[in-house]
């Protein structure tokens, strides 16, 4: 049996064990707050077992979540899996489960920008000092270690810019100075890179992107290696951390069809973006599977797919000729986040303002899409047409 097939497999298999589904295909909702006991005896097991699979209270899990936990765990290759109400939540959560007054963060300079906000304002006024460094910095970020740095943070592809990390190299130099080394894996999903295989410590998805994959559910997961995983489970525990069974539900629904989406998603991208090359309006792919995406070596050597989210940057372009482009489509919508059925667009001006170890040419618009499951020949009517407006837009300008 070839890998893709056992993922396949795995992907319909994985957290499906009878003492969690009780014989039905899908987990029941289990919907719990008090777990009650017929005997002390039955209190006091649960009690030593509740971070084994066993109910002792609803914050601690019902079998809805643990058989969630346990398929996210396996296809990522880790020991265990937190749940959060959303991708921030988990991420929030795993940072203060590993740093304190005093400590230092190393973080990458194209993350996330809620994350950016959450080092500069919360984890600032906590005495968390953070230094940001250039996503491509490879084994130059042995010169920003301190002795008091404590967490290397890691997003592979970058958020917008998709600037693609050497993890291997990154995690290996963490872990000589004791580090642990923590990755937004959410743009790979569970199933395009093993980020554990790559020294990655702790691996987090906004399980609300792709393994939803419906737009309905805020979900965050955090799945760690056995070493860190005791601390990341107690630590999340104390912060009150939790996730509605049902949205665990939704998720763990999703989670069965991930691999026959994702494959559709990277299909339809990969005809738009080679549809982009064509036009004269674009000056570059900010896509990992191209060469013009920087990092895109390290894209060839750790991730086996990849899928529907890319960005591209125009050669020229103000607000209103951008405007003019997005406002009006017949199949790509406006909105945050990705990782849905359906297509979105976006444009992304002051990119330069989000960045502080690296430049970023603002002057040159950049356009995020993420490629949905629609017929890509009418996703790239929809752009042409939008292309269009852009032009007339410019025109009207010289005039």
């Amino acid at each position: 049996m070839t890998e893709k097939h056992q993922q396949a497999t795995q992907i319909v298999s994985a957290g499906r064990d009878k003492k969690w589904t009780k014989g039905v295909i899908n987990p029941p909702v289990f919907r719990a707050s008090t777990i009650v006991f017929d005997t002390m005896e039955d209190m006091r097991y649960a009690a030593k077992n509740k971070t084994n699979g066993e109910m002792f209270y609803g914050r601690r899990g019902t079998p809805t979540h643990f058989a969630f936990q346990a398929a996210i765990a396996e296809l990522e290759g880790g020991f265990g899996t937190a749940l959060y109400p959303s991708g921030a939540a988990a991420i929030s959560a795993t940072l203060m489960s590993f740093l304190k007054s005093g400590d230092h963060l190393l973080m990458v300079d194209s993350v996330y920008e809620p994350t950016r906000d959450l080092c500069t304002k919360l984890l600032a006024g906590l005495g968390i000092e953070t230094t940001f460094y250039d996503p491509l910095i490879g084994a130059g970020i042995r010169k920003l270690i301190k002795p008091n740095t404590k967490v290397l943070f890691l997003e592979s592809p970058g958020s917008i810019t998709m600037e693609v990390q050497d993890v291997p190299t990154l995690c290996d130099i963490a872990h000589e100075h004791g580090i642990v080394a923590i990755l937004d894996n959410t743009w790979a999903s569970p199933i395009n890179s093993r980020p554990f295989e790559l020294g990655v410590d702790i691996s987090i998805q906004a399980a609300t992107k792709y393994i939803v994959g419906h737009s309905d559910v805020m979900i965050g997961t955090a799945t760690a290696s056995e070493k860190y995983w005791p601390q990341l489970r107690e630590n999340s525990y104390l912060m009150g951390q939790t996730t509605s069974p049902d949205d665990v539900y939704l998720a763990t629904r999703g989670l069965r069809t991930l691999g026959v989406r994702m494959a559709q998603h990277e299909k339809n991208a990969l005809k738009v973006a080679n549809w982009l090359l064509t036009r004269p309006e674009v000056d570059h792919l900010r896509h990992p599977a191209f060469e013009t995406c920087p990092g895109h070596e390290f894209f060839k050597r750790d991730f086996s797919a990849s899928n529907g989210l890319f960005s591209f940057v125009l050669k020229q372009g103000d607000s209103a000729s951008v405007t003019a482009l997005l406002e009006n489509m017949s199949h790509f919508k406006m909105g945050f986040s990705w990782g849905g059925y359906e297509s979105l667009i976006l444009s992304y001006f002051g990119i330069d303002g989000i960045r502080s170890a690296t430049k970023w040419d603002s002057s040159k618009p950049l356009i995020r899409l993420h490629i949905g499951l629609e017929d890509p020949d009418d996703l790239i009517a929809d752009l042409s047409a939008g292309f269009d407006r852009f032009n007339a837009a410019l025109a009207a300008k010289v005039k």
